[in-house]
């Protein structure tokens, strides 16, 4: 039975790897970092990880992991309604809930599951989803779960938004979902403006924050702060995976009533373990740092702008925005992957993004700057971009 689609496979993989779309995975052998070692015993300096804030590898959040599994053992072996939840999970969502500015929170294994799990338990064939175009994979998949009708608008036009809306106005309930950071383009969504249209057509928000949650809006409470729109965001969707220490885990935030009705129906928090202890505990120290060391914040942003403004007057194609994201755009496939193999060659870890995690013909280097990287560090990885960018005719 095997025999057929064991071929079909290798044609395929061998398509991806002709085409430039094959993915490798390096392997690192030591934390995440600003420097990391690779299995070779190499140290590169590390320009595509999540690690906005440089958490990743903190004692203070190491030790807080270290004290929840002493106190609350490694694992639960259950999901929450069973015999799962512990104090410290509580104490979790209580602590996001007042980060976030929200009622209530409920905690899952990734926020992938979270937003598996959001749309299915709140909406059904009467219902409409309108989400934005370049919304993450995640939150595509979760709506595909639903029954709900689907409409897409136009990535962050509000005009499309709002033509959408009017299709949608028939439906019981209308539900606006966007990611808040686009991972890919690096851009911020106008959470405010979106807001401002669900009240004029009655419609619930849902804010996917993965990559705002830590260091976007004054104090790192994401894009709804950046946006000026606490407490106008019905649903909160986010990980512990990126800026708030880079583990895993996950949530869902928001108004009280519909985190009741996820703890009641949610399927990836019913039928999944528990978040395990030691993540639990570095995630609410790692929420405490943000205000005891205010300056990341501050740092991660700065070492953004810098990148940006300077890779821009070296003649890369860049995209605008005001995050740690800057896509360094090459539009071909085998372009993007060539030239991040000889980026690592000069020392500096960066991937080349293909179809399908892009569109095709939107190849890229996403750089991603982190409050774990000096000015030295940027420095050379702008050198190294000049001369590979040249060497290879892209500047």
């Amino acid at each position: 039975m095997f025999g057929k689609i064991k071929e079909d496979l290798r044609k395929t993989l061998s398509d991806l790897t002709e085409k430039g779309l094959y993915k490798e995975e390096r392997i690192i052998a030591g934390p995440q970092g600003g420097e990391i070692s690779l299995k070779d015993g190499s140290k590169v300096l590390n320009f595509c990880s999540n690690n906005y804030l440089g958490l990743a590898n903190h004692r203070e959040i190491i030790k807080a992991s270290e004290k929840a599994m002493k106190e609350y053992g490694y694992g639960l072996s259950s999901v929450r309604f069973i015999c799962g939840t512990q104090e410290i999970h509580k104490k979790l969502e209580n602590k996001i809930s007042d980060f976030l500015g929200t009622e209530d929170t409920i905690l899952y294994a990734a926020c992938f599951d979270a937003n598996g799990g959001v749309f299915e338990p709140l909406l059904g064939e009467e219902d409409a989803i309108i989400s934005d175009r370049l919304n993450h994979a995640s939150i595509i998949d979760g709506v595909r779960l639903c029954k709900a009708r689907r409409f897409v608008y136009d990535h962050s036009n509000m005009v499309s938004l709002e033509e959408q809306l009017q299709k949608a106005a028939e439906n019981r309930y209308r539900l606006i979902c966007t990611d808040g950071v686009f991972s890919m383009d690096g851009d911020i969504a106008l959470v405010d403006k979106i807001c401002d249209l669900a009240d004029k057509y009655d419609a619930l928000v849902m804010v996917d924050d993965s990559h705002g949650s830590g260091y976007i809006g004054e104090t790192g409470r994401g894009t709804h702060e950046y946006r000026d729109a606490m407490g106008r965001v019905d649903i909160i969707t986010t990980t512990f995976g990126k800026a708030l220490g880079g583990a895993n885990g996950g949530c869902t935030s928001g108004r009280k009533e519909i985190i009741e009705m996820l703890r009641q129906r949610s399927r990836p928090y019913l039928f999944s373990n528990t978040l395990a202890p030691g993540i639990a505990g570095a995630a609410i120290r790692a929420i405490e740092l943000l205000s005891e060391e205010k300056e990341r914040i501050t740092r991660v942003k700065d070492n953004g702008k810098y990148f940006r403004t300077e890779i821009k007057k070296l003649g890369f194609d860049v995209i605008e925005g005001e995050t740690a994201i800057v896509p360094v755009m090459l539009y071909d496939e085998k372009t993007a992957v060539k030239m991040a193999a000889e980026l690592l060659n000069e020392g500096i870890y960066v991937i080349g993004f293909a179809y399908p995690v892009v569109p095709m013909g939107k190849a890229r280097i996403r750089v991603q700057l982190s409050a774990a990287h000096s000015k030295e560090n940027i420095e050379k990885a702008i050198s190294a971009f000049k001369k590979v960018g040249k060497t290879m005719g892209v500047i």
